[in-house]
């Protein structure tokens, strides 16, 4: 028999930024009680998350042993494949409108609904591929609302590069970094194929000068869920 989890909650919340309504999957743990207060960890690809990535009870699992944060974790799905690249991609049309949605709109939102912490460190943004790349520049861009970054295998180019060297904030974004050493012909949304590892080590460089909390890991692997999944509480373990 399976053991007990929490529940996910389906809204949808009209984004002023984005004029459109969006989905928000929300999973309060087991134990989810208002009396206690949590730390919030919100999934670009938020279905892919929940489904793919059994990141509810991957959590769980690390709750029952012991030493975890309370976490309520927030999941954004996309609506098709254009639609995820308008908004996460750096040349996509949407791509400024969905950070000020995730700063500006989820975040108060969220802070509404549930009994937060309302401070950077207790906000972390977790993603895949372009969902890891949306959610590391919206902390850029605003650090004092998203204190952790957890990105696994973000697709990175010039933007990504010249984001990190001109970020003149005080390097308090805790960042974890995971790239598969296989992820060298990684077919795109867009139909094309690159090398995803080179420009992610580009990115440890510029990330390790700038001085932030920071851990980098290599797996032995591609891109695709298959190593995702398990690397999952490796990152939640160190995160929260």
């Amino acid at each position: 028999m399976e053991k007990q989890t929490g529940v996910v909650k389906e809204a949808s919340f009209f984004s002023g930024a984005l004029n459109e309504d969006l989905t928000v999957l929300t999973y309060l743990p087991k134990s989810y009680s208002p009396l206690y207060k949590y730390s919030l960890l919100i999934a670009q690809d938020g279905q892919d998350y929940f489904r793919l990535g059994r990141i509810a009870r991957q959590y769980e699992s690390l709750l029952e042993n012991g030493g975890l944060e309370n976490v309520i974790i927030v999941g954004i799905p996309y609506k098709n494949v254009q639609d995820r690249r308008t908004k996460y991609h750096p040349d996509g049309e949407k791509f400024p409108a969905y950070k000020r949605f995730l700063a500006h709109e989820l975040v108060p939102f969220l802070d509404r609904e549930f009994p937060t912490y309302q401070v950077g460190q207790g906000r972390a943004l977790i993603g895949d591929s372009l969902a890891a790349t949306v959610g590391f520049m919206t902390a850029l861009d605003y650090p004092s609302i998203f204190g952790k970054i957890i990105m696994q295998s973000p697709y990175v180019d010039e933007k990504v590069l010249n984001a990190v060297m001109q970020y003149d904030a005080e390097p308090n974004l805790t960042i974890y970094h995971q790239i598969g050493e296989k992820e060298t012909d990684v077919k795109t949304t867009a139909g094309e194929v690159q090398n995803f590892i080179e420009p992610n080590r580009k990115l440890q460089k510029a990330i390790e000068k700038k001085g932030f909390p920071y851990t980098y890991e290599e797996f032995d692997g591609d891109h695709t869920w298959t190593h995702w999944q398990p690397l999952l509480p490796k990152a939640l373990k160190a995160m929260f």
